[in-house]
């Protein structure tokens, strides 16, 4: 299985932009999808979560702006991020709980990349 990112990109301050990640694969039951943002010599932070059932979890820093979708019959998920900051630049990846052939692993994808700048 794979996780896919797409829909980074450079937008200025109070833009938009919508991330999508698509898991693809031998997939039997996609569990929950995170969204994780990198930024150079910080620790990787949660921004976004959604379980199968929809419950959702957001990183204080983003609440009120990001909103993340259900997961779709196509295994994707987005990140709909609105009045988009500086301090939201970085990357950000994608990662799932998927039950792959019987197993369930942890996927990640290889991360797209978002500037927020002027």
């Amino acid at each position: 299985a794979q996780l896919v990112e797409s829909g980074g990109g450079l937008v200025q301050p109070g833009g938009s932009l919508r991330l999508a990640c698509e898991a693809s694969g031998n997939i039997l039951t996609v569990y929950a999808m995170y969204w994780y943002r990198q930024v150079p010599g910080k620790q990787r932070e949660l921004v976004a979560s959604i379980t199968e059932h929809g419950n959702t979890v957001y990183s204080d820093s983003v609440k009120g702006r990001f909103t993340i979708s259900e997961i779709n019959s196509n295994n994707t998920v987005y990140l709909q991020m609105n009045s988009l900051k500086p301090e939201d630049t970085g990357v950000y990846y994608c990662a799932a709980d998927l039950s792959v052939l019987g197993e369930l692993h942890d996927y990640w994808g290889r991360g797209t990349q978002v500037t927020v700048s002027s």
